[in-house]
């Protein structure tokens, strides 16, 4: 099992930055697929980016497409998600999730806040 925890998290003015990490530990995560999700209130859960194993291919949500952007370090085993432009809308709890390639979504981090005010 990999055991996910996310930081980074605050409340920033609107046009602001942050970048969040997420520390694994427990295995490393070089064969993992690491994800970010969201979740606002009243909400459900929202596929945010994601990164594949091999650190080739990534996929961002039409919302987040050119303002932020996912990156892994290994050697770390940490994945980042570097989120610029923040907008109000992009308010939630981000959480952090990993999964051996071609399978589902099964660790997941505690999730850490990010607000925006406008």
């Amino acid at each position: 099992q990999v055991q996910l925890v996310e930081s980074g998290g605050g409340l920033v003015q609107a046009g602001g930055s942050l970048r969040l990490s997420c520390a694994a530990s427990g295995r490393t995560i070089r064969n993992y697929d690491m994800g970010w999700f969201r979740q606002a209130p009243g909400k459900e859960r929202e596929f945010v980016a994601s990164i594949n194993w091999s650190d080739v291919n990534t996929y961002y949500a039409t919302s987040v497409k050119g303002r932020f952007t996912i990156s892994r370090d290994n050697a770390k085993n940490t994945v980042y998600l570097q989120m610029n432009g923040l907008k109000p809308e992009d308010t939630a709890v981000y959480y952090c999730a990993a999964r051996p390639s071609g399978r589902g979504y099964g660790n997941w981090g505690q999730g850490t806040q990010v607000t925006v005010s406008s």
